[in-house]
């Protein structure tokens, strides 16, 4: 069990969204989970609490109700070694709804983000020419990343 996880804040979906997760990644597995004996505000037998490890990375999701969304402002930073790795996060993690952003951000259907980055992204965008080819993609491409970066 990790020191530090994030806790994230569902409407009603907590249990979907992690089994959602749980088929995306290929190290992953469900440590622990609390269902309502009908106390509080959630219903009999719903799962009001589930944690989940995915890569090594704890995390909880709580169906706490309307009153809080997922935003941009917390995302998750998945690193990817190869184009196919990238491909097929991205391909996961938009799949049944999600939404596009900008620089390797999206929005899966449940609305939490993620970024989708080649695992040396920091040295890429240190170069000005691919700091702006980042800037111009949505899906990042590995390939032009690195050829951006050689031209500065």
């Amino acid at each position: 069990m990790n020191k530090l996880a994030p806790f994230l804040w569902f409407n009603d979906n907590a249990e979907e969204a992690a089994l959602f997760y749980l088929e995306v990644f290929p190290h992953a597995r469900k440590v622990s989970e609390v269902r309502s004996k009908g106390v509080g505000p959630w219903e009999a037998g719903k799962v009001a609490i589930i944690t989940i490890e995915l890569e090594g990375q704890e995390m909880t999701l709580m169906n706490g109700g309307p009153a809080h969304q997922l935003n941009p402002a917390f995302s998750y930073f998945v690193r990817c070694d190869s184009q196919q790795e990238i491909d097929s996060y991205w391909d996961k993690l938009l799949a049944g709804g999600g939404k596009t952003m900008a620089c390797g951000w999206l929005t899966d259907r449940f609305g939490l983000c993620w970024q989708i980055v080649p695992s040396n992204i920091g040295e890429l965008i240190s170069h000005p020419k691919g700091m702006q080819a980042m800037m111009g993609m949505i899906k990042l491409d590995i390939a032009a990343l690195e050829a951006a970066a050689r031209e500065s």
